[in-house]
């Protein structure tokens, strides 16, 4: 019988089987021996212990598609990164990082903005301009209304999809929207510091139907870009490789170059102003980090 682990917790393996259910395996001790450890995401072979306890053993972890070490999962198809319009107000800088290090990992992204009933449609506009341009599609929805989730789940149907953000935007009440047997805890919003109380305590994917999951990462503020190099940076931003053959140089960062072709489509807005200062920032933090190492 194969199936996908959707929870790891207390040396138990949670395996769903579609039409069948959730079975609580132990790994053999052949993966001990040889220092595999499963992941939530893996999909297995597993056989039955115990039929009226759903209880049995992982015979074998499937090929895997790929695996993250942060948070620790295997076989993520995208990635649905959640702000919110307001309370708190989006953090470009944070989501530009998280757009970074989905790219390294592969990963597709789905852009979601919560709240949007808070906000006009001059706000969402500007901030589907924003990212149109590195080809990434922003879904507006409120989760508080129920506003926008068809449209998500479209987005979401037949994949295992990683959902991530600061807290505080509505990741529970969002992923509590797409699936009705088991209500995550959401806490209330602090108001003095505006974040979230509650953080997801571990990597767990949850059944939203058939082979659909989703994910709730443990929430964290910042992202650092330890393995990448600052002449790399660049290749992350796909809106600017338009206009890369407009510059003098080959090798040019688009930061004080002469004769750029990035900053001349910055100056003609081609390119989103707060995608490129971020750029520009991160560029900064790689070059002072690879100063440190000498």
């Amino acid at each position: 019988m194969q199936g996908k682990i959707i929870k790891g917790i207390a040396g138990f393996y949670y395996v769903h089987v579609p039409d069948e259910g959730i079975y609580a395996c132990k790994a053999k001790g052949i993966f001990r021996k040889e220092n595999i450890k499963p992941l939530v995401g893996d999909n297995v072979d597993i056989e039955i212990t115990h039929v009226k306890d759903c209880e049995g053993n992982i015979k074998a972890i499937l090929p895997r598609k790929n695996a993250l070490l942060r948070p620790a999962v295997a076989n993520i198809d995208q990635a649905l990164l959640v702000f919110s319009m307001t309370k708190p107000e989006p953090n470009f800088n944070l989501l530009d990082r998280f757009l970074i290090m989905m790219r390294q990992q592969e990963l597709d992204c789905i852009l979601c903005f919560n709240k949007s009933d808070l906000s006009d449609n001059v706000q969402k506009e500007h901030i589907a301009r924003i990212y149109e341009h590195s080809g990434y599609q922003s879904l507006f929805l409120s989760a508080e209304n129920k506003e926008g989730i068809d449209a998500l789940e479209e987005k979401l149907y037949g994949k295992t999809t990683a959902v991530a953000g600061p807290s505080g935007v509505g990741k529970s009440s969002i992923i509590n929207c797409l699936q009705k047997d088991k209500q995550m805890e959401t806490g209330k919003i602090s108001e003095k510091i505006a974040r979230g109380k509650h953080t997801t305590r571990h990597s767990e994917l949850i059944t939203v139907s058939g082979t659909t999951y989703i994910m709730d990462t443990p929430g964290f503020s910042s992202l650092s870009l330890f393995s990448l190099k600052k002449e790399e940076l660049k290749n992350y931003y796909p809106e600017f490789a338009p206009h890369e053959s407009s510059c003098r140089f080959l090798t040019c960062a688009h930061i004080h170059e002469p004769i750029c072709g990035v900053r001349e489509a910055l100056a003609k807005s081609l390119i989103s102003a707060i995608r490129y200062d971020n750029y520009a920032a991160f560029y900064e933090e790689l070059k002072e980090k690879e100063k440190r190492k000498y």
